[in-house]
Formats: C-alpha cells, sequence, structure tokens
C-alpha cells in the first residue's frame, strides 16, 4: 500500500508493536515520536520546517498528540504526490476525531494492529488458561515480564493517562471501578443503565467512558445482527476486551489455575477467540465485518461474519474440552431462518477436529 497510498496509518494498543512494525518495514525512513515534548513542542512551532526537513520517508509516532499537523500533512502531501511519503501510527484511535478523518479521506491507508494473534507468539507451549491469563502483549513475551507486574502498571501509566486526554474525568476511582464492572460484564449485553446506577453515574457519563475505552483499545462493543429474520431481536451489542489478560487482572485474577473453576472463564474464552478473529482479518488488511445474533427466546450464534452480501459464517464458541452434539442446536435453528449461511463452525477448546451435519468442528488455536 504504501506504493499506493501517500499516507499510511497503524494504529492499536499502546505496546502492541506499532512502532517495531513501522521501522522494520520502512527502516530508512526518518522517525519522530511526538511523545518526546522537545519533538512536539519543535513540530507545534513550525510545522511546516518539521515537515520539510524529512525528505526520504517520515514515520510519525503517536500523532495524535497534535491533531492540527494532519492538514500540515494533507497540504504537504497533495503537493509532493509522492506514495508511501507518511506513516502515522498512534495509541488512540485518531480516525474517529472528525477533523482529522476529514483531513486525511482519500489519502491514508487504514491498519491496525492488535496485540500478538496467537500464531505469533513463541513456540513454547501453554494450556489455554495461561494464555488467556498472561494476554498477547510482546512485552510480556520478550521480557518475561508477570502479567500481575504488567497489567496494574498498563492500566495506571496509559489507560489513566490516555483517559486524561480524550476526557475530563474528576473520579479516577469510580472510573476504575467501572473498567472492573465492565470485565464482569464481558459477553454479556450493554446495561448502560445498570451499570450506571451500579456506579451513581448517568447513562451519559457510560457512554462517555465506554467511548474512552474504545478510542484507546481496551474495550469495543461487538454489534448485532440486525437483519429480520421474522424473529423479534436483541439490538443492544455485546462488551468484550482487546485482551483477555488486561481483562483477567481487572477481575482480580493472580494466576492461570484460578481460570480452572472461575466463573468468567467461559466468557473470556469467547472474548479471546473472537479477537483473535478479529486479528486475523485486520492482519490481513481488512475489515472485521464481525456480530452475534440473538432473538427474543434467547437463541443465540455467538459470531456471525459477513463474508460478503448474502453470505455468512456462524460461529458457536465454547469453552468445553470435549464436543457434545447439542453444540450444533443454535446452528441447526438459524440455518432454518435464512439461506445466507455458506459456513458454520464450532470452536471449542478441544484437540479433535472434524465435520458434522455440515459444521466444522475446530480448536480454536486453528480457526481462521
Amino acid at each position: 500500500m504504501a506504493k499506493k497510498m501517500p499516507i499510511l496509518s497503524i494504529t492499536g494498543p499502546r505496546q502492541s508493536g506499532k512502532t517495531t512494525l513501522s521501522q522494520l518495514a520502512f527502516p530508512t525512513y526518518d522517525y519522530v515520536n511526538l511523545e518526546h515534548p522537545a519533538t512536539l513542542l519543535r513540530a507545534q512551532a513550525d510545522p511546516e520546517s518539521f515537515l520539510s526537513q524529512h525528505k526520504k520517508g517520515l514515520i510519525i509516532d503517536e500523532v495524535q498528540k497534535m491533531p492540527e499537523l494532519f492538514s500540515y500533512i494533507q497540504v504537504r502531501s497533495d503537493a509532493n504526490k509522492k506514495n508511501g511519503e507518511f506513516v502515522l501510527t498512534g495509541s488512540q484511535n485518531f480516525l474517529l476525531m472528525e477533523k482529522i478523518s476529514q483531513s486525511l479521506a482519500g489519502r491514508v491507508f487504514v491498519s491496525y494492529l492488535l496485540p500478538f494473534s496467537i500464531k505469533e507468539l513463541p513456540a513454547k507451549k501453554r494450556t489455554t488458561n495461561e494464555l488467556m491469563y498472561y494476554g498477547f502483549y510482546p512485552r510480556i513475551y520478550d521480557q518475561k515480564i508477570d502479567p500481575l507486574d504488567f497489567y496494574p502498571s498498563y492500566i495506571q501509566t496509559y489507560t489513566e493517562r490516555d483517559m486524561r486526554q480524550i476526557s475530563e474525568v474528576n473520579r479516577l476511582d469510580i472510573f476504575q471501578r467501572f473498567m472492573k464492572l465492565l470485565a464482569g460484564n464481558i459477553g454479556q449485553i450493554l446495561n448502560k443503565s445498570k451499570l450506571g446506577n451500579a456506579l451513581g453515574v448517568d447513562d451519559k457519563t457510560i457512554e462517555n467512558w465506554l467511548g474512552i475505552l474504545e478510542t484507546s483499545f481496551i474495550a469495543f462493543r461487538l454489534q448485532p445482527y440486525y437483519k429480520n429474520y421474522k424473529k423479534r431481536l436483541v439490538k443492544s451489542p455485546k462488551i468484550y476486551f482487546y485482551d483477555t489478560g488486561l481483562a483477567c487482572n481487572l477481575l482480580g485474577l493472580r494466576s492461570a489455575e484460578e481460570l480452572t473453576a472461575h466463573w468468567a472463564r467461559g466468557a473470556l474464552f469467547e472474548n479471546m477467540v473472537i479477537i483473535e478473529k478479529m486479528k486475523n482479518k485486520f492482519n490481513q488488511g481488512e475489515q472485521p465485518n464481525l456480530y452475534f445474533w440473538r432473538d427474543s427466546n434467547g437463541n443465540e450464534i455467538d459470531l456471525l461474519e459477513e463474508l460478503q452480501v448474502g453470505k455468512l459464517r456462524i460461529t458457536e464458541i465454547k469453552s468445553a474440552a470435549t464436543f457434545h452434539t447439542r453444540f450444533l442446536d443454535t446452528i441447526t435453528k438459524f440455518k432454518v431462518l435464512t439461506k445466507d449461511v455458506s459456513k458454520a463452525e464450532v470452536i471449542y477448546d478441544g484437540v479433535e477436529a472434524f465435520d458434522l451435519k455440515g459444521v466444522q468442528v475446530i480448536n480454536w488455536k486453528k480457526a481462521q
């Protein structure tokens, strides 16, 4: 894409490897980090001069620190008509900002880098519980950091700082409780009023805080699939986290072994599978068209992927290591409602892989 578009963007959580990736992919480019106070001051003092100093291509890290720079990048890019001139990285989803998205419209290739996928992890064999507990941030594996050391610092130094930059939040203690409460609601239908009542804040505040976590790539909403198959459908989203290790820490887990009998294990496993699907799409440069489906009778498809118009892949996610035929029940009911299903699968924690009644049964590590 650097041969086709003037600007590339790489966004994702802090510590997901964006800087490493950009410098490996573009080793001859100059690199600047707007997190550095002196660099930011130079850019603010004379943006045009700041950009003109770099003739061979420029990687700008944490570019969201100076939103006004995007207009100067646009002008310079339009004048030079040079593809691959700028690589912009940031730990906030700065393309959600209206001013920035307008400046870059039609000029930028958007990519997302989440923490390691299962296929990118070091070769050492780990149990499913260990993977859920440790999470997938590269530094944990590169530097062999205990999750009990990594995640509390991550939350404090990154999430809370970003939160202050994005929005005025006066009560950090309540926001921390909000994050923990949200972790306890993984995989559940989002109920902002219920969350607000538990914390003593209104729905507007909950929405604002959700926006902060989404912009900082901490949590996300999985939207319901709206197509009406002559059923009353649930139309509220479900809540998930971008990394299960972070969620485990917020839930107070202190070891992988605690997950064995933990009440949230099934939800965390579901979260891990969904985020792996998302990573697979992002790593191919594609947008993940992922949803869930639930009707008013409680029938639910855990994950529904729109492969193309009128073609769906539906997925049931089960944390069990043993397959049961009842795992197929909702898939069978959904197939009766529509002919749009082109692929159906059960992803579970067992090792056997096989096809049964047109449904692929597969271990979560082998899923695509």
